[in-house]
């Protein structure tokens, strides 16, 4: 099994730009791309296609990411997805409390793609 990456930020170009860097995976592995534009989009599609791995934004609207997050780890389905909080919120405070909320990383932007791309790798058991 290859594995699903779902990215949910509301900002167009960054998804776009996770979606470019990752389409690598795609091509060599066969892993399946899905986005979300806001939290709750986010949520319903965590429920209904199960990802392998989250690259999920905080500042989002309708639920940021920490609740997405929350919400994820607190039900027993869907708690060893793994997630990486990917933020504009560099502070060590919200660092902590994406850790502290059971986010398997903490990255902030602007990100490396070739960093996004080994962490996939990684998280997925691809590398």
């Amino acid at each position: 099994m290859a594995g699903k990456i779902l990215i949910v930020d509301d900002e167009v170009h960054i998804k776009m730009l996770l979606e470019q860097t990752l389409e690598e995976l795609e091509d060599d592995y066969g892993v399946e791309i899905f986005t979300a534009s806001d939290g709750e989009e986010g949520l319903d599609l965590i429920r209904r296609v199960r990802p392998d791995l989250i690259f999920l934004d905080i500042m989002m609207p309708k639920m940021n990411g920490y609740e997405v997050c929350r919400t994820v780890m607190n039900d027993p389905e869907l708690s060893s997805l793994k997630i990486i909080l990917l933020t504009a919120k560099g502070q060590e405070v919200d660092r902590k409390q994406g850790l502290d909320m059971g986010a398997a990383m903490y990255l902030t932007k602007p990100f490396d793609p070739d960093e996004i791309l080994k962490v996939a790798k990684d998280m997925l058991g691809l590398a």
